[in-house]
């Protein structure tokens, strides 16, 4: 404060006590004042402040001033205008529709931001869900997750298409290791000058990203290479290509830090930074006419983590796993039971199905489930050997008995029908390769896996794969004896409120400290309640 800073109270006297300022600062949309009384600090609001000059009669000397700070004033408020939300709070995709409709719904109509978990689902299924979503959120916001599909680029494309005819303008792009011409189309369809000549994007992107050689290409205008690619082909007008040099390839940039399901586990007191200062540097080179926003995600799941990440410049946060436990998600009953017991660090790497052949991991629950240590042990075996037939006969009998529970053969016939209807290719690739043959049959195994988790399969409790970062075991500490301990309470709606009303105190406690006023321990708890 400044050398010579006073306040002149209302008709209500300071109240002195640390029960005082503790109650003041969790009034999160009342300005506090903390003044100098006779019997010491004191907590006074409704009056008025005065910086400088000499102190009118009455006036108390100003220690402290604590403006009003709710969630929906944390972050940038050009988020919450771009997408009609009342907080710049969203929650992400989370594969095989974990993600649900549901929760996408429910938090859309609170007036945050969800998006809908179509990686790994097929195509009629996630018509399904936009059939739901779009009848029942309408015009609120919401979003859907395209994944990057390397092994598999036809789904790629398959899902811009859809969300392209179903009028969906928000995607979460994750796992992107370049930049594909599914992604680049659906950035430039509808691009087009308004009456005052800006350029105007209907299509936004949300990229998630770990390094900055990828959020690099999303910072940049799309390729002129793949955006001649799409111009050839039709799939963009040449309006759409000449404009796609005004604007970057995605509206924001999601710093992802250590997370569950894919991840690189980088921490995110210098990926956050890292992300910021490279936007401001290629955002000032191309002179866009809208920054890029960079978000947080990974880790966040306590006042104080979504705070933290505000602080370090995120203008937005999204969380996952904390998503993941909640009862909209579209998981089993077992495996919330399993997450909500859950420490900071019942967590591992283990293959990722979808990019097994290029050692790809994921962050997963290993509390309760052999999951990663099996998936180690199929890693293992595809590096170490040529063919199935090359492991010994030993080995194969332990794989066949515990983790496939039925003959390699038959896993293969398996995998033929289902690859012969929707990537042929693969059968192809796998009848003149016998290492690829062995790697489809297992990831078969490692694809299955999530699906008795999301499907509860109790039989198959040792083998579930639970996508988890350690936020988990910090989320619950955080809620540990509170009504959220329970997995039944935990709506999304009522985590989203806690967590991002006990940021707010969190922030104003700081700002509290750098004023040089000590509240003492604990003075940023806020205490999960319910909804009213």
């Amino acid at each position: 404060m400044p050398s010579a800073a006073w306040y002149i109270p209302s008709s209500a006297a300071p109240l002195t006590g640390r029960d005082a300022l503790i109650r003041g600062l969790q009034q999160l949309d009342t300005d506090v004042a903390v003044v100098e009384t006779p019997a010491g600090p004191g907590v006074a609001t409704g009056g008025v402040a005065m910086m400088g000059g000499d102190p009118p009669r009455g006036a108390l000397k100003l220690l402290a001033w604590i403006p009003a700070t709710t969630p929906d004033q944390l972050g940038a408020p050009s988020f919450r205008e771009t997408y009609g939300v009342r907080a710049n709070y969203v929650a992400g995709a989370m594969a095989n529709g974990i993600a649900s409709a549901e929760l996408v719904i429910v938090l859309a109509r609170a007036g945050l931001m969800g998006f809908f978990g179509a990686a790994g689902l097929d195509t009629k299924t996630i018509i399904t869900a936009l059939d739901r979503i779009q009848a029942e959120a309408g015009d609120l916001a919401y979003g859907v997750n395209l994944i990057h599909s390397p092994a598999t680029p036809y789904q790629e494309q398959e899902t811009v298409d859809l969300l392209l005819a179903r009028g969906v303008h928000n995607v979460e792009a994750s796992a992107f290791m370049r930049l594909t011409a599914p992604i680049v189309q659906y950035r430039l369809s509808g691009l087009h000058r308004d009456s005052a000549g800006n350029v105007v994007a209907p299509n936004r992107v949300i990229a998630k990203v770990s390094r900055t050689e990828v959020a690099i290409q999303f910072l940049e205008p799309a390729p002129q290479k793949l955006v001649d690619k799409l111009l050839s082909e039709g799939r963009i007008t040449p309006e759409e290509a000449e404009l796609s040099s005004f604007l970057p390839m995605a509206s924001d940039i999601t710093a992802e830090a250590d997370s569950g399901g894919h991840t690189d586990n980088r921490p995110a007191p210098v990926l956050i930074p890292l992300l910021c200062q490279l936007r401001d540097q290629v955002v000032t080179r191309n002179a866009y006419a809208q920054p890029v926003r960079i978000g947080a995600a990974g880790g966040l799941s306590t006042p104080a983590s979504i705070a933290g990440a505000f602080a370090m410049g995120a203008d937005y946060v999204m969380t996952g796993t904390v998503n993941q436990a909640c009862v909209e998600s579209g998981t089993s009953d077992m495996a919330k039971v399993m997450l909500a017991t859950a420490g900071m660090a019942d967590v591992g790497m283990a293959p990722a199905s979808d990019m097994f052949e290029a050692g790809v991991e994921v962050q997963v629950l290993k509390r309760g489930t052999m999951f990663a240590s099996r998936g180690h042990k199929l890693y293992t075996l595809y590096r170490q050997y040529p063919s199935w037939d090359a492991i010994p006969a030993a080995e194969q009998q332990r794989v066949e008995k515990t983790l496939l529970r039925k003959p390699f053969a038959d896993v293969y016939a398996g995998c033929k029908a289902f690859f012969g209807e929707r990537d042929p290719e693969q059968i192809t690739r796998a009848e003149a390769d016998p290492k690829h043959k062995m790697a489809l049959v297992f990831r078969w195994y490692l694809g299955l896996s999530s699906r008795w988790a999301i499907g509860g399969v109790d039989d198959r409790r040792q083998d579930i794969q639970v996508w988890c970062g350690p936020a988990i075991g910090a989320f619950n500490a955080w809620t540990e004896d509170t009504f959220l301990a329970e997995p039944a309470n935990r709506s999304a709606v009522t985590v989203a409120a806690n967590l991002m009303a006990g940021a707010a105190l969190v922030t104003r406690v700081r700002s509290l400290r750098q004023q040089g006023v000590e509240p003492g321990l604990g003075a940023d708890a806020w205490v999960p309640r319910p909804l009213s």
